[in-house]
């Protein structure tokens, strides 16, 4: 009953939903099919190192995100970002699994034979271009994407440079259903302008201390208006379009909050302006998690990563008072006059031009862009590429071997450019410092440090680096071990370079995601990849986080589940037996009893449930049919990734004067734990006293219980039908003890019914020769949908164990 109310609360959400009705509104079309089908959202918040962003938890700005880890079973993994550590590298790697795609930021293309940004619409296509030659499968194929350097594919593409402002359907809307737009959001677009009032407050304090501590007038004018719009504005609108992909039930929706990044570059990653921003990320992410849970179409995964840290930095040209361009002039004028014309550029900002991507060009006029020469570089100049850690330097000429190393040198010793790097054939580098001349690969770890933690990788990553077409002759980069890092923007806070934390980014995804057999520990963007097309059944991979805990299990320890699935349909309506799944494999039990699996049934899609669910676990498992129609069955399953072998399955009694009343059944297995063998067995009781009371003696008669194989340990477990104080549970307590009622420091919990338990009907009662370590009912919100009971867990010690394994 309560259950039909929920899926009845939720139709009726989704037939009030305002994502609903502008979707239809705006005649987008929706990917209708089963509901169980698997969807991704990837939300990336672009330069959240992993350092800041645990800090960030630890600091309570991160509430939503913190309480995934802790109640949604969500895992923090360390993401190295490859070289360069920045946005466009990192997305090539992960939109089409293209390594080191760019060189940086800001770089000169051989083909359009000019210095290109990759907040350039021409420059980002044409880019993109060459990765989809590639020819590897495109990450958002059938999607959308938000705020990216590339579409990835993706059918749809919003506030990207390619595709500046909304997508063309947006663009093309009626006026009439953008009044409704803004009608039907109402609250959304108040609430974002008291954002904007509250940011712009905020911008110009900010102001006013930048002044005050000497920065640059101009600019610090200038990122007033860039800090509201790519703050609030941008981030609203994104969660906006969003929402109503999601309504849509589009496969994979990949969308990035710049807000932290734009801060961070602006005052340092670890700012009190930088932070701030997280917590309208956070409430930002809540909201797109919800919207994702209560979707008609889809089983939205949400996946929460970012592309690359910062990593505090003192400006180049205020360190040595000149900027890179002047240094590397005054080094090629004492080289040869003829070469030292360089073209001379105010050092620039990758932040003022951010807020391009809201829109087309009468949009721009509003902000003028500042610190970029856009003209072309003449092919007889010395032209140099440099916005933030990493530049490049293109003579126009080659140069001797002996010139090559007299510009490092310079660089290095006179002008204090922390690293320089040259081609040396092509898998080898030569690298300067102030310290003297190293080659790469071999050297790095004398020129990075030996407790870099990503060491073997990043010396591979330099070379591709270093060797990339686009890459000058020489490379410029703004750190080494023992140094303060440095920028050749106008920066406090800046990446793409090599720092450890520039390179560490981090990924927070649910516990159970397949991840791809790697030979580190970290991920990279092209792991993410590859768990991402397998989570949507577009990739086939030797999963590397086995889903069974079988490696770390204790020789001394059991963790116990048992599960009423309720022919997994779930609360809201939808059947989903990989839901039940995750829920189990998200616990990490080592056995885990099911009640009510359909094998073969129509009502449930004809699958055989405890097959696919075991397959997902990568246990084995055993079932037993309690009720048979024809072909199909129904009944109950213990799975394991321990070895286990049969004993007994039967039925239990039907009180003769009600045969009518649905057949119930229990299952043996014997667990071997490491050299002791465990008695499981696993029942589903009926619906009335004198039944389950019948049912309880057989249970613990001679054909069960009381007979000669079942010796200590014995566990029984299952839907009992009864709570703690009903004559069955008191039967069964005198022989065997409740484990809930055995953990210390326990209030025991309810397992039904679903959202609301009130009752505990699901029990695990253990025998002698075994210690209850700790209880579990997890109440996750999947965990809360996907069935009508929660799952109860017991976390059991063996005891004795000499003794019985003697026995």
């Amino acid at each position: 009953m309560i259950g039909r109310i929920e899926t009845s609360l939720r139709k009726l959400r989704r037939l009030v939903s305002r994502s609903e009705w502008l979707a239809r509104l705006l005649r987008l079309p929706i990917s209708k099919g089963p509901a169980s089908r698997p969807g991704l959202i990837m939300i990336q918040i672009d330069g959240l190192s992993q350092q800041e962003f645990e800090r960030a938890l630890d600091r309570g700005e991160l509430p939503f995100l913190h309480r995934l880890i802790q109640r949604e079973h969500y895992q923090v993994h360390t993401q190295y970002s490859g070289l360069p550590a920045s946005t466009p590298a990192v997305q090539a790697e992960l939109f089409y699994g293209v390594k080191n795609a760019v060189p940086a930021f800001t770089f000169k293309d051989p083909q359009l034979r000019r210095i290109i940004r990759m907040f350039e619409p021409e420059a980002a296509t044409h880019v993109e271009e060459l990765l989809i030659d590639s020819g590897n499968e495109a990450l958002l194929k059938g999607g959308s994407v938000y705020v990216d350097n590339f579409t990835g594919g993706a059918e749809e593409a919003h506030f990207c440079p390619a595709s500046r402002g909304w997508g063309p359907a947006m663009r093309a809307a009626n006026p009439l259903v953008v009044f409704l737009l803004l009608i039907s959001n109402l609250y959304s677009f108040l609430r974002t302008g008291v954002l904007l009032l509250l940011e712009f407050t905020l911008a110009v304090f900010d102001f006013a201390r930048g002044f005050i501590r000497g920065y640059d007038f101009i600019m610090e004018l200038k990122f007033i208006p860039t800090r509201v719009a790519i703050c609030i504005l941008l981030r609203e609108l994104t969660v906006i379009g969003a929402k109503i992909d999601i309504a849509r039930g589009l496969p994979i929706i990949h969308l990035n909050f710049l807000g932290y990044d734009e801060q961070a570059h602006r005052r340092g990653p670890s700012s009190q302006f930088a932070h701030w921003t997280l917590k309208g990320i956070d409430d930002a992410i809540k909201r797109l998690w919800r919207a994702a849970d209560y979707s008609a179409w889809r089983h939205y995964d949400v996946w929460i990563y970012s592309d690359h840290g910062q990593v505090r930095v003192l400006p180049y040209h205020q360190q040595q008072g000149l900027t890179i361009e002047e240094a590397v002039a005054a080094v090629f004028n004492k080289l040869s006059e003829e070469n030292g014309q360089v073209l001379k550029k105010t050092p620039g900002s990758i932040q003022t031009q951010r807020v391009h991507l809201l829109g087309d060009k009468n949009f721009q006029r509003l902000f003028s862009r500042f610190g970029i020469n856009s003209r072309e570089e003449s092919e007889k100049q010395v032209a140099v590429a440099a916005l933030g850690p990493v530049g490049f330097v293109y003579p126009p000429r080659k140069l001797s071997a002996d010139e090559r190393e007299f510009v490092a040198r310079e660089l290095t010793h006179r002008h204090k450019v922390p690293l320089v790097v040259v081609k040396e054939g092509s898998e080898r580098l030569c690298a300067w410092t102030d310290d003297g001349k190293f080659y790469l690969p071999e050297q790095t770890a004398e020129v990075l440090g030996t407790d870099h933690p990503f060491l073997d990788e990043i010396k591979q990553d330099l070379v591709s680096l270093c060797q990339h077409p686009g890459a000058g002759d020489f490379v410029l980069l703004g750190w080494r071990k023992g140094m303060p890092a440095v920028s050749f923007a106008v920066e406090n806070g800046a990446h793409a370079g090599a720092t450890p934390e520039e390179t560490r980014a981090f990924n927070l995804l649910p516990k159970d995601t397949a991840l791809p057999v790697r030979e580190h520990d970290y991920l990279r963007p092209i792991d993410l990849r590859r768990a991402a097309l397998h989570h949507l059944g577009r990739q086939e991979q030797q999963p590397a986080q086995i889903r069974k805990s079988s490696i770390a299990t204790p020789t001394d320890r059991l963790r116990i589940m048992t599960y009423n699935v309720h022919s997994c349909i779930g609360m809201d309506g939808k059947l989903a037996a990989e839901r039940i799944a995750r829920v189990i494999a998200r616990a990490n039990p080592d056995v885990v009893a099911l009640q009510e699996l359909d094998v073969g049934r129509a009502r449930t899609g004809g699958i055989d449930q405890a097959h696919l669910i075991a397959h997902y676990l990568e246990m084995d498992f055993h079932f037993h049919a309690a009720l048979h129609f024809e072909e199909e069955c129904y009944g109950d399953a213990i799975l394991t990734h321990l070895p286990l072998r049969l004993v007994k399955a039967g039925p239990l009694p039907t009180p003769a004067d009600k045969p009518y009343l649905e057949t119930r059944g229990a299952l043996w297995v014997a667990i071997d734990l490491h050299g002791i063998e465990i008695q499981v067995i696993n029942t589903h009781l009926g619906l009335f006293s004198r039944e389950r009371l019948a049912q309880a003696e057989v249970l613990l008669g001679s054909d069960w219980l009381a007979n000669k194989q079942c010796r200590e340990p014995v566990i029984l477990c299952g839907d009992f039908n009864a709570p703690p104080s009903s004559p069955v549970c008191c039967r069964l307590r005198d022989h065997l003890r409740d484990a809930q009622t055995e953990a210390e420091h326990h209030r025991p919990q309810s397992t039904f019914f679903g959202r609301f338990p009130t009752t505990r009907i699901d029990h695990i009662f253990i025998g002698s020769g075994l210690e209850v370590t700790g209880i579990e009912v997890p109440r996750s919100e999947l965990a809360m949908v996907a069935s009508d009971h929660l799952p109860l867990i017991a976390e059991l010690r063996i005891l004795r164990r000499k003794k019985l394994m003697k026995t």
